[in-house]
């Protein structure tokens, strides 16, 4: 379970300290939590707080009974906190498979290496030996990137508006990935997103804006609230 206690993020600018996140207090502990907002509410900011990107100003985060609140993005990675960027990056000279294996932490087959693909929907045999560079799409590497989290396995695995960048056609596909891991995952995913369908597959939705939880719960009861507020022109859900 994660928890975060009166947890507040500041950055300091020419024109003084500005808080981006202000006293966040949130429990965690479901298979698929979608957190959702406006634009510069915050939600890629608490992102990189819980993965140990960026120091929180002052709080706690308290992870597995463990409190991670001073510990290294490192640190967190060992306790099993894995982080998706937006734009997931490039490794000249490493393959898909170098990154699997690495992701797993140990040796594993080109058979295991090649499943940790298929269960993304890529072909093992085109991918395999392909390197981490600009022949990808980025939807291919969005693909590469949960296959990566999948094989390490993680208990919490964090990923930051992961449709950003890609066409339909792989955004289809990535629906179709989330809802399985969402099936199969024995631990817990968060999702940063303003994507109708992926709130739709969330079991909690977290809504934050100017820094702040503005709500939290099930599905059911937030997503409404969401729709409305969209088609009355006041929300922030992209249908």
């Amino acid at each position: 379970m994660l928890e975060l206690i009166d947890v507040s993020f500041k950055v300091s600018s020419d024109e003084g300290e500005k808080e981006i996140l202000k006293n966040i207090n949130l429990k965690i502990d479901d298979r698929f939590v979608a957190i959702t907002g406006p634009n510069g509410g915050g939600k890629s900011t608490l992102a990189k707080v819980i993965a140990g990107i960026y120091p929180v100003t002052s709080g706690k985060i308290i992870f597995n009974g463990t409190d991670i609140t001073n510990m290294s993005i490192t640190d967190r990675a060992k306790l099993g906190i894995s982080f998706a960027f937006q734009q997931p990056v490039r490794f000249k000279g490493l393959t898909v498979r170098d990154l699997i294996t690495l992701a797993s932490g140990k040796q594993i087959s080109v058979s295991d290496a090649c499943a940790y693909l298929s269960e993304v929907g890529l072909c093992a045999r085109d991918y395999i030996d392909r390197e981490i560079n600009a022949s990808l799409s980025g939807g291919e590497l969005k693909r590469i990137e949960i296959a990566m989290i999948m094989a390490r396995g993680t208990q919490l695995s964090v990923f930051d508006e992961p449709e950003a960048g890609i066409d339909l056609w792989s955004f289809n596909n990535l629906i179709r990935v989330f809802q399985k891991m969402h099936d199969q995952t024995n631990g817990s995913i968060m999702i940063i997103s303003h994507q109708e369908k992926i709130l739709d597959i969330a079991d909690k939705i977290v809504v934050v804006a100017n820094g702040e939880v503005k709500s939290y719960g099930k599905k059911d009861e937030i997503l409404p609230e969401l729709l409305h507020r969209q088609s009355a022109g006041f929300g922030c859900v992209k249908l």
